[in-house]
């Protein structure tokens, strides 16, 4: 495992790092699963601060304040919803990843959290969802130096146990 990754079972809202990332709509008007966690966590502001933004395209992501929450910044990205693998899911998946760490050097992070995007409500499988994951996290930061440190975090045992078994390999 690349020592600048990390891997925690836990809830994201959570994690003092200076980005986390929202797996978002693109309203990014909040949601439910990980999108209304942080919504709810990091308070009104971020809703009001996300009505100013447009949205956000599928594969883009866009960056906010983190009011509330231990977290500077909230990198706010849509995933794609799964339609068999065909239509793009894993290019847009994959591009949720790069915009995402792009956005956080720019904006001078060091640390970023991660949920596993579109795994939810979206039906992303999880273990293809899980090796572009780490597969793009790795690549970034392999060429991009100025990341210290990338945390998956994972709410579930079984969604640990898989990156964790991927990581490991």
């Amino acid at each position: 495992m690349n020592e600048k990754i990390e891997l925690l079972k836990g809830d994201i809202t959570k994690v003092e790092v200076d980005a986390i990332v929202n797996a978002a709509n693109t309203t990014l008007l909040g949601g439910g699963g990980v999108d209304g966690a942080i919504h709810r966590a990091a308070g009104p502001e971020l809703l009001e601060e996300c009505s100013t933004l447009g949205g956000c395209a599928t594969g883009d992501a866009k960056i906010t304040k983190g009011y509330r929450l231990p977290a500077r910044y909230v990198i706010h990205t849509p995933g794609p919803v799964w339609r068999g693998g065909t239509k793009g899911e894993p290019d847009l998946l994959a591009s949720c990843y790069r915009k995402s760490l792009e956005l956080a050097v720019e904006n001078g992070c060091k640390s970023v959290a991660f949920p596993s995007i579109s795994c939810g409500v979206y039906g992303y499988p999880f273990d293809q969802a899980a090796q572009i994951a780490i597969r793009e996290v790795s690549s970034f930061i392999q060429k991009d130096s100025r990341l210290e440190k990338v945390i998956f975090v994972c709410f579930s045992q079984e969604a640990y146990d898989l990156y964790n078994k991927i990581l490991s390999k």
